[in-house]
């Protein structure tokens, strides 16, 4: 199947699916689809998620919260399945007006608090238990350039490369080329920067860390779109290092289970 002879119409319209893994989801509106009481449990976070890159960032965010002793950090993971559409769900809706995962509820404020984002999450997350998150303010400057770079670059990476090379109803050349280029070209970013310091900031380990490996530490050890081979990420030896060393951490490995 082809679509070198496409020619896109003066006002595009949404008249059929576009196929692919998540056709049956995918739309150009936003708002609920129906009605759908989301569970609340007894713990202060109410994570709503599912075991993505972007929800496993979070798990393992909480985890390493609960490994240095905030108590408070402890969480209920309910799962959304987006492949069934639950995003669109008229509870989740009101959390995160644009229907993705994840999503915490924080009932130890009154009234209880919202946010949505992973990245947002992470922030939120690191500044109210002041943990993984840099206090001079040079570093603190540094992660959050490096975690809005990831926040970024996913798009690339995600709905661009993994979308295209995984998830579409046919192989197109153009389009896995292009994002193809883009991810390594992000790969080779990262290597450089991780061949002089063994985490993203110089200060240690913290949530740049945890946002970037979750979508390139796992590409770059197979986890994520089965394209280690394609991608040659054995190459980049400094972030397969690194990864490696995140991967290790016991919270980590509590979080991707807890994801999964």
């Amino acid at each position: 199947m082809s679509n070198e002879n496409y020619t896109p119409p003066k006002v595009w319209k949404w008249d059929s699916e576009s196929g692919g893994k998540w056709a049956g989801v995918n739309r150009p509106i936003a708002g609920p689809t129906h009605e759908k009481v989301l569970p609340v449990g007894d713990k202060p976070i109410q994570l709503y998620s599912l075991g993505t890159p972007n929800g496993i960032k979070i798990t393992v965010m909480l985890e390493e919260l609960l490994a240095l002793g905030k108590t408070d950090a402890a969480y209920d993971l309910h799962t959304i399945d987006i492949g069934k559409g639950e995003q669109f769900g008229s509870d989740f809706v009101k959390l995160n007006p644009n229907s993705k995962i994840p999503v915490i509820l924080d009932q130890s404020k009154s009234p209880p608090q919202s946010v949505f984002e992973s990245c947002a999450i992470l922030f939120y997350l690191a500044e109210k238990h002041g943990a993984l998150l840099p206090q001079d303010a040079v570093d603190r400057t540094q992660c959050l350039s490096w975690l809005f770079w990831q926040e970024s670059s996913a798009s690339f990476l995600g709905g661009g490369f993994g979308h295209f090379y995984k998830y579409a109803p046919y192989p197109m050349e153009y389009p896995i080329n292009r994002y193809a280029m883009e991810s390594k070209r992000q790969l080779d970013v990262l290597d450089r920067h991780l061949a002089e310091r063994e985490y993203m900031c110089a200060s240690g380990y913290s949530i740049a860390d945890i946002a970037i490996w979750a979508w390139y530490g796992r590409l770059a050890t197979g986890d994520v779109y089965d394209a280690v081979e394609f991608l040659d990420t054995t190459s980049y030896s400094h972030v397969l290092r690194w990864a490696k060393v995140i991967q290790e951490r016991e919270a980590v490995q509590q979080g991707l289970a807890a994801a999964r």
